[in-house]
């Protein structure tokens, strides 16, 4: 396989994973607020993170784990300060409707996207030091073609992620199903939380 099949396909592999900022943008999908802006700070994001992987940051970050400390903290206090609305929305009925809980404004949605991205260590983990360690397997020219495939699953993921949620917008109607996605975004964020608390 090429080196860019191989980035595209590590790459899909990690970011997959239910995790905060996967909630987030399926939220916002499912809302239909701010879905360009938001899939657009994903997919730049993770393309800068992996650039820097590729150029070497990842092996300073693993010389200073401090820095990784203050991003662990950091997110813990965000992603479980959205559980906590998250599960109050799911406990209130009368906040069961489509655009609960989607940030309203598209500076807000960018906000969110980017707390979401850059205050979660584990993105430094899987973008800058394993994907960065992965491309540079690959040589000189190799490498930033698997950089190129692992950009690319990043964008795919997001694109999908964000613009197919509106395909699940008649099961959404009801607003028992705006309950259990709360109820279950809650409960992803207050582990993620936990889990960063604790130093895993």
């Amino acid at each position: 396989m090429s080196s860019a099949v191989v980035g595209f396909a590590t790459s899909l592999s990690l970011i997959v994973a239910i995790g905060a900022q996967n909630a987030f943008v399926l939220r916002q999908g499912l809302a239909r607020r701010h879905v360009v802006p938001v899939v657009a700070v994903c997919a730049v994001a993770d393309a800068v993170l992996i650039g820097a992987g590729i150029a070497g940051l990842g092996a300073a970050l693993t010389t200073h784990p401090w820095a990784l400390d203050v991003a662990r903290y950091g997110g813990a206090a965000f992603v479980l300060g959205y559980g906590a609305l998250a599960a109050r929305r799911a406990l209130r009925p009368s906040s069961l409707v489509a655009g609960a809980g989607a940030a309203a404004t598209a500076r807000a949605a960018v906000l969110a996207c980017l707390g979401f991205t850059f205050l979660n260590p584990h993105v430094y983990l899987d973008t800058v030091v394993l994907l960065g360690a992965l491309a540079n397997q690959h040589g000189d020219d190799g490498r930033w073609l698997y950089g190129a495939g692992a950009m690319a699953a990043s964008l795919s993921w997001f694109t999908a992620l964000g613009f197919g949620a509106r395909s699940l917008s008649a099961v959404f109607e009801r607003p028992g199903a705006w309950r259990v996605l709360d109820g279950l975004i809650a409960v992803v964020m207050l582990a993620i939380g936990a889990r960063l608390l604790g130093g895993t």
